[in-house]
């Protein structure tokens, strides 16, 4: 994967070709815009850096330029490159790891439909205080030190999203994200009493996935779909967001299937 410092190279380098490309085309912005169907504004936005294109948005747009073959590859493969953001753990926790609470506040409110899939333990929309601490509160020789206090109230603040009642928020956990001991048993017990109690928002529809059923996929990590628009993928080491619509398309197929073969708390 690239670094940051690279990624960001990339993004600019696509964004100066397209520019390249629509003037070698003899077209303006007003043009290139009627051809791809986007406003003048967004195509500006794209050459100027301002805005990363989609893949759809490059492919479009390509393909309006008529640019050969070779070359369409080489930028739709650059495309997919900059669409994949990388943030370690460490990095989050030189900034503050409270401000990853924020980002995800701001994902979900920028949302309609939020869908997560946890195969390890319930997510932080999911969580209750005392659990949050215990998940936040580094144990693992290695694992960056954070402002727990700090983390716990921006967890507890981010479910705050979850009022909004015209947003839909899916869960699916498998039984084991539920069963594992991640807290003192009181301590579970209360989570589990918080969980149930989500579950009955009206707004919420919480999933379980039995550790008996048989599937055809590998619950292998921690990812959160945005509308249609980015996932991310948890890692031990940090996140992942896609925006590719092939790789989108894809964790919409894998979170359906093991929603399929759920349990929920509704039935």
């Amino acid at each position: 994967m690239l670094e940051p410092e690279n990624v960001e190279q990339g993004r600019r380098n696509l964004a100066e070709t397209l520019r390249q490309l629509r003037k070698a085309a003899g077209l303006s912005g007003e043009r290139l815009a009627a051809r791809t169907a986007m406003s003048q504004s967004k195509i500006s936005r794209i050459e100027s850096g301002r805005t990363l294109p989609t893949v759809a948005d490059v492919e479009r747009i390509l393909t309006a330029l008529e640019v050969p073959a070779e070359a369409r590859e080489e930028l739709l493969s650059l495309t997919r490159t900059v669409n994949v953001e990388y943030t370690s753990l460490r990095s989050s926790a030189r900034v503050g790891i409270w401000r990853s609470q924020a980002e995800i506040k701001a994902l979900s409110e920028s949302s309609a439909v939020v869908r997560q899939f946890l195969p390890a333990i319930p997510s932080g929309l999911l969580q209750s205080a005392e659990y949050a601490r215990a998940v936040l509160t580094p144990g693992i020789e290695g694992r960056p030190a954070r402002d727990v206090d700090r983390a716990v109230r921006a967890r507890l603040d981010a479910q705050g999203v979850l009022n909004d009642e015209w947003r839909r928020f899916h869960f699916v956990l498998t039984e084991q994200a539920v069963r594992l001991k991640r807290a003192p048993a009181p301590v579970m017990a209360d989570q589990l009493r918080h969980l149930a109690s989500v579950a009955e928002r009206p707004n919420t529809d919480v999933a379980i996935l039995p550790s008996s059923t048989l599937v055809e996929a590998s619950p292998l990590n921690i990812f959160v779909i945005y509308d249609a628009r980015l996932v991310t993928v948890e890692t031990f080491a940090g996140s992942v967001v896609l925006r590719d619509y092939r790789d989108i398309s894809y964790h919409l197929n894998v979170f359906e299937h093991f929603r399929a073969r759920s349990l929920r708390f509704s039935q």
